[in-house]
């Protein structure tokens, strides 16, 4: 192959995505495998299948994460790729399956190129990342990584009370605390981007620096009830009202602060709920993303000032902190190669940052670790729209080859 650029077999690999697709999928070709379902225990057996046919190891942890094993000319701490195989209820075809069957076709090409690796490769397929069947999400790396405590996630259940343990132990993949993944010489997540810049960008690779930080709060406003038509406007304490002002200024505030950031009011409850009477109580969520710390301190400024920034009508008001995190960097050494087999292929690119969270961000505090992205088309994720050209996908595919190659090398 001396002189010739080395490529994957884009035919292969979506017939590759689409036959992962069959598990679990849907009426409107989208696909619901929940982690440790049924579906997920046929996705688990055929990647394993497909590992051993290419003479790769295959072992388990004790989270049930999946390491296939392809043996290097040198002992050294493998070259690792993956992502997930679960997913949410009727989401799409490509979230997390992707970065598997991304690396299971580089593999494919090098095996069949007859291109002996100088450092071993690994596939990995993380369990349970999505956390739609047992919350949290990116559980089973957020384990082997410090970041949960096992034995509190192994008694974590279903919307049936079944626990992580028990569905772990019925689909039989119940492995070993000894084949963690502690080492690597780097860990590259393929994914799709699950959002819309690439694609309105008109650009085919995101080189990911980073997964954003982010902060949540609950903001509870407290007023009065009375009855809905006899009590006199300017007598009442509407907690609803309240709100309302509160959240239009905290779009204003925070709109102000930088066109990177972004924040969502994502749940909001309303008591007594009834139409008849006056809101005595509203609390709603406030989360914000973005990439740099010193704009989510002013985020967290504007949060915790509100009720001297807002007009309350008489009802009082609480910000809770419910939970944050910081910025995760990726690998600059990686990134580096990654830009560079960008460079290569002549594919347009950009670096961006991450506003969804992957397994990755735990990961790249044990391991040096980065992540690719792909167009997503209307940026749609989590959902049975979700589309990647295939195209692109091939692209991404390409680079992840590239970047492989070019690390073993070094």
């Amino acid at each position: 192959m001396e002189g010739q650029k080395v490529l994957i077999n884009g035919d292969r690999l979506k017939a590759s995505l689409e036959k992962f697709a069959d598990f679990g999928r849907t009426e409107n070709n989208g696909v619901t495998r929940l982690a440790l379902s049924k579906e997920d225990e046929e996705a688990r057996n055929y990647f394993r299948s497909c590992c051993e046919e290419l003479g790769m190891i295959v072992s388990i942890d004790d989270m049930g994460n999946m390491y296939a094993l392809l043996e290097g000319e040198a002992e050294h701490p493998p070259i690792v790729m993956g992502s997930h195989l679960d997913s949410v209820k009727k989401g799409g075809r490509f979230d997390g399956v992707f970065g598997v069957a991304a690396g299971l076709e580089v593999i494919t090409t090098i095996v069949d190129n007859s291109i002996k690796p100088r450092i071993p490769l690994m596939l990995v397929n993380f369990t349970n990342e999505e956390g739609a069947r047992f919350e949290p999400s990116m559980m089973a790396s957020g384990v082997i990584t410090g970041k949960f405590e096992k034995e509190i996630m192994m008694r974590k259940k279903d919307e049936n009370g079944i626990t992580f343990e028990q569905a772990l132990k019925a689909i039989g993949y119940d492995g070993d605390k000894k084949n963690r993944l502690t080492k690597a010489t780097a860990l590259l997540e393929m994914h799709i981007e699950q959002g819309p810049v690439l694609e309105a960008e008109n650009l085919t690779i995101g080189v990911v620096e980073c997964v954003v930080g982010m902060v949540c709060y609950e903001i509870t406003v407290s007023g009065e009830s009375n009855h809905a038509g006899t009590t006199p406007m300017s007598m009442r304490k509407d907690a609803l009202f309240a709100a309302n002002d509160i959240i239009a200024e905290i779009r204003k505030q925070l709109g102000k602060l930088d066109s990177e950031l972004v924040f969502t009011i994502g749940r909001m409850n309303t008591y007594p709920n009834i139409h008849t009477v006056i809101p005595n109580k509203v609390i709603f969520t406030v989360e914000a993303r973005h990439k740099d710390p010193l704009i989510m301190k002013q985020v967290e400024s504007v949060l915790q000032d509100l009720d001297t920034s807002v007009e309350l009508e008489d009802c009082s008001l609480t910000a809770i902190k419910l939970w944050d995190r910081n910025t995760v960097w990726f690998d600059e050494r990686i990134l580096e190669q990654i830009e560079e087999s960008v460079k290569t292929l002549g594919y347009s690119y950009k670096t961006m940052a991450s506003g969804a969270g992957h397994d990755a961000q735990f990961m790249a505090s044990v391991v040096p670790t980065a992540m690719i992205f792909v167009p997503s088309i209307k940026g749609k994720s989590h959902c049975e729209e979700e589309l990647t050209p295939w195209e692109d996908c091939e692209k991404g595919v390409n680079v992840l080859l590239e970047t492989v190659l070019s690390l073993g090398k070094q």
